[in-house]
Formats: C-alpha cells, sequence, structure tokens
C-alpha cells in the first residue's frame, strides 16, 4: 500500500525542523506522538576515559546550593527538591556541584524550568558523551534525545506496556552498556489530567540495608546486564534496532567513583544472571535482590510531576520505574538527555553510605 500523502507530507515538514528550532512541548501538543524511529545502523560503542565533572565539585556544593531559594530533602535516604534555579543559567561551578550532589543525594528535582532541547544537549555533554538509545523515538534531527511517551495510537506498543507493572519497570538506565549511563537529564512537559508519577530508590540503602551475612555474600559476584528487552522491543514493534543492544557484565556492588560508597547494581530491568551460579541457584538470589528493592519504600522517593519539572538523577547510585497509570487521561510526554559514564567497578576498601554517616557522627560527637 503506498504511503499516505499527508502522513509523507507531515513527516518532510518534521525532517525540515532544525535543532535551534525544537520547541517538543508545542509540538506534541500540535502534532501528537512525533517521535521517529529511522531506520539508520550505528556502530558498537567504543570505550572511553570518563573525567567526572563532579570531581571539580566544591565538596559544601556553595556555588549552586547558595544560589537556591529553597533546598528540601525530600527523604531522608533518596531525593532533594531545589528552587529558585534555572538549569540553562548554570556556570560550569554549579554543574560540578550538581554532578556531586546528584551522587550523594541520588536524585534532585527542580520545577518550572525553561530548559530547551538543544540547551538540553549541550548541558548533558558537560557530564559525559550522549548515549543514543538503541530503538526508543526520538525527535526529528536529535538522535541524542528520547522521547518520552507512549505511543497510544501502536496497539503493539499499547499492549507491550499494558502486560507490564510497575514493578516489572524497575531499572538503572542502559545498564547493560559497557559504560552505562551516569545521570540522567528528564524534562516532563506535557501531563495527564492525573497520573504518571515516577519512582525512584536508592541503590545505596538497598546495599545498607541487606544484613552482613548478605552484603558479605553479594560483594566480589558479578552479573549479566542485557538489552534483550530492546531487542524485543524492535521486535514486537517492528521499529528497527539501530544499533546491536550488548550483555555485558557488571560487579553486583559498585563502587561510586565521587562518593567512594558502595551501592547495589542489579535489578529486574536488565540483570539476567549471575555469573557462575546454576540457573536455579542465581535465579533465587536475584529475585530476592529485586524484592529487596521494590520493596524498600524506606528508601524510595515518588515524584509527581508539574509541567515544565526535570529530575536529575544518578544512575549508579538509583534505580526508576515510570507509574503507567494514566492511560486514556491524557498525554505524558517529555524528553531524556543521558550522559554515559566509566564501566562499572567494585573497590574493597570502599565504604557504604551508612557506614560513612556513622562515622561523620561519631567525630561530630567526640567534638
Amino acid at each position: 500500500m503506498p504511503p499516505n500523502t499527508e502522513d509523507t507530507k507531515v513527516d518532510d515538514e518534521l525532517s525540515r525542523i532544525t535543532l535551534e528550532e525544537l520547541d517538543l512541548k508545542k509540538l506534541v501538543r500540535e502534532r501528537g506522538f512525533y517521535g521517529v524511529h529511522p531506520d539508520v545502523y550505528y556502530p558498537p560503542l567504543e570505550p572511553f576515559e570518563h573525567k567526572d565533572p563532579g570531581h571539580l565539585a566544591d565538596p559544601t556544593k556553595a556555588a549552586l546550593l547558595n544560589a537556591a531559594t529553597k533546598v528540601i530533602d525530600v527523604t531522608p535516604n533518596i531525593g532533594t527538591e531545589i528552587h529558585g534555579i534555572q538549569l540553562s543559567q548554570l556556570s560550569e561551578q554549579q554543574k560540578n556541584d550538581l554532578a556531586l550532589l546528584v551522587a550523594e543525594r541520588g536524585v534532585v528535582f527542580f520545577r518550572s524550568q525553561d530548559l530547551t532541547a538543544k540547551q538540553a544537549l549541550e548541558f548533558g555533554r558537560h557530564f559525559g558523551p550522549l548515549h543514543v538509545h538503541n530503538v526508543g523515538p526520538h525527535p526529528p534531527n536529535a538522535p541524542e534525545i528520547l522521547t518520552i511517551q507512549v505511543d497510544h495510537e501502536n496497539p503493539k506498543v499499547r499492549e507491550r506496556y499494558a502486560l507490564r507493572s510497575a514493578g516489572d519497570g524497575w531499572h538503572n538506565d542502559i545498564s547493560y552498556e559497557l559504560q552505562p549511563a551516569g545521570l540522567t537529564f528528564l524534562k516532563i512537559d506535557t501531563l495527564p489530567k492525573v497520573g504518571g508519577d515516577t519512582l525512584w530508590a536508592s541503590a545505596y540503602t538497598a546495599y545498607d540495608r541487606l544484613s552482613p551475612a548478605w552484603q558479605k555474600f553479594v560483594e566480589g559476584l558479578e552479573a549479566v546486564h542485557s538489552g534483550d528487552v530492546h531487542r524485543e522491543t524492535a521486535r514486537i514493534t517492528g521499529y528497527p534496532l539501530r544499533r546491536e543492544a550488548p550483555d555485558n557484565v557488571h560487579p553486583i556492588v559498585r563502587t561510586h567513583p565521587l562518593t567512594g560508597w558502595k551501592s547495589l547494581y542489579v535489578q529486574r530491568g536488565f540483570t539476567r544472571r549471575i555469573v557462575g551460579f546454576t540457573k536455579r541457584e542465581s535465579d533465587a538470589v536475584l529475585e530476592f535482590l529485586f524484592n529487596h528493592i521494590e520493596s524498600g519504600h524506606d528508601f524510595q522517593v515518588r515524584f509527581r510531576w508539574q509541567e515544565d519539572s526535570i529530575a536529575v538523577w544518578d544512575n549508579r547510585a538509583t534505580y526508576h520505574t515510570a507509574i503507567n497509570d494514566y492511560f486514556g487521561n491524557g498525554i505524558r510526554h517529555g524528553f531524556r538527555v543521558t550522559p554515559t559514564a566509566e564501566r562499572p567497578y567494585f573497590d574493597p576498601n570502599s565504604k557504604s553510605r551508612q557506614q560513612v554517616l556513622d562515622e561523620k557522627a561519631s567525630v561530630a560527637k567526640k567534638d
């Protein structure tokens, strides 16, 4: 069947939009689902030396925090909300301080942000090379931006989301890559009448909440993280797989390069098996760890989006899942920029977050 001439006209119009002209909030409200899935192929990602800008941060993060009108820790273990700052206006030092703050608090929220798609790309590159998603939609001429919107008009996509619970969705972004995501920047600019929240959980506290026996057991173990979910998405939806979604082996407990804290680095989304274990052994251990993370309500934070909010999170220290409870209530739309970072590693001399906090409290008590 020949393509609809009206559809072809729309596609041509979209392809002529430049990065400077991209107003994604306007685009989604005028056209609905606009994300493109070009049939192109990207080569495998090349290893690189990651230089985390958080190493250049002021430990007090004064340049960032002193510019805010209000700083609120949303829960004791994870999540901080900052008011009075526009991410589009941050200085180099404030960006460095933000990297350290997010590493410590896991996820940081900003309201009423004016950051454009073009600015988001420039901003994200400060923190590392930007990832191009293997199968997800992106705006025209902007492959490094991932469009966050479920295409309800595609019955195969709708069916895939309808069959997935929020518990199935817990993940660290692109953990199947050899050098997975460091920070992620997500702006939500269009919301349904109700619903569409996002949950994050602290990977630091997930480790801390394990018994000493379990901590000793999992340290030094490695697990396979697989891109099979993206390969399966391409098969079900018919969208092209633009780059092979690989499998890679990472430590189950990793050390964060900025904080030096241990975090539990497994999740239901991409972790498939433990190296050296039988399938029965691996399934039993991973299922316990997945349930431990998903039921850890004392180290989770739930964010109710407002239009033009931005969440910045560190995938080395958190997991997250979107709540798909809004179908039929309107459009939920945003865009994501994802810098990649170092290859996960475990330093046996590193400490847990709780251990460091306890040591600081002990010193303060003596003083």
